[in-house]
């Protein structure tokens, strides 16, 4: 078995970190970085795979591309996209980082001309239809987790899974990437993966700590305001874990 050293989170978990092999490589990819900056969470992030055994490879704004995301994920064991969504003429889009540019406009010509790829925002968008399109079956077979820190990703997720990905985990509904209330969620999730957690335990965990802890309402709540539920859930496999046991 792999040495372990331990850890105390902030919300009382002990998170054993082993140290572990190498295992393969990370990407995290923050689209709208320089409006909404990744800040402290780039480094934890980081450290914490590295911890698990990832080398771990950060690209931020016009570093992340749509050439990048059809021809690149396929590159990484661990995928973290964040991002979010905008609407132009009804259609609902999700940012990519790339600014517009004559090269992808000519090279993905067709796709701007059925409305998939949209440069109204400056930054270049993708709709649902354009990852069902380009990502084709087992493309991504060598991804083994992705997460996507973005509104609605539920509306994307699907492809990802059948494009090869073994899980992902998405948002539901509309969420903020202000303040770092998001990437401290994801954070919490990745101290249970790199822990040697299933994604089903990492996601129940994540959700439920704020409404349950050691068996009793969360205190700190008052009994007149709603729970906050983070919006995390997955698809794929939920007993998928990212390290390894020896």
């Amino acid at each position: 078995m792999a040495s372990l050293t331990g850890k105390v989170m902030a919300n009382g978990t002990v998170i054993r970190t082993p140290r572990a092999p190498t295992l393969g490589k990370a990407v995290i990819l923050s689209s709208l970085d320089k409006d909404f900056p990744l800040g402290y969470y780039e480094k934890y992030m980081t450290l914490r795979l590295s911890q698990a055994g990832y080398a771990t490879t950060v690209l931020t704004d016009t570093n992340v591309t749509v050439d990048f995301l059809v021809n690149q994920l396929n590159n990484y064991d661990i995928v973290i996209w964040r991002t979010d969504i905008y609407t132009w003429s009804h259609v609902e889009y999700f940012y990519v980082g790339e600014t517009v540019n004559g090269a992808t406009e000519q090279k993905y010509a067709a796709d701007f001309s059925q409305g998939w790829i949209n440069a109204n925002a400056g930054i270049l968008g993708i709709t649902p239809n354009f990852l069902q399109e380009h990502l084709g079956n087992s493309s991504l077979s060598n991804v083994k987790l992705m997460i996507i820190e973005s509104s609605n990703s539920v509306d994307i997720a699907p492809m990802f899974i059948y494009a090869g990905v073994t899980s992902i985990i998405y948002c539901n509904g509309l969420i903020n990437l202000d303040y770092g209330l998001m990437d401290d969620l994801t954070s919490n999730l990745l101290d249970y993966l790199c822990a040697g957690e299933n994604v089903y335990s990492a996601v129940f965990n994540s959700v439920n700590y704020l409404n349950n802890q050691a068996g009793m309402q969360d205190q700190l709540r008052s009994n007149i305001d709603d729970a906050y539920i983070p919006p995390f859930w997955f698809l794929g496999s939920s007993s998928l874990t990212i390290i390894s046991s020896t």
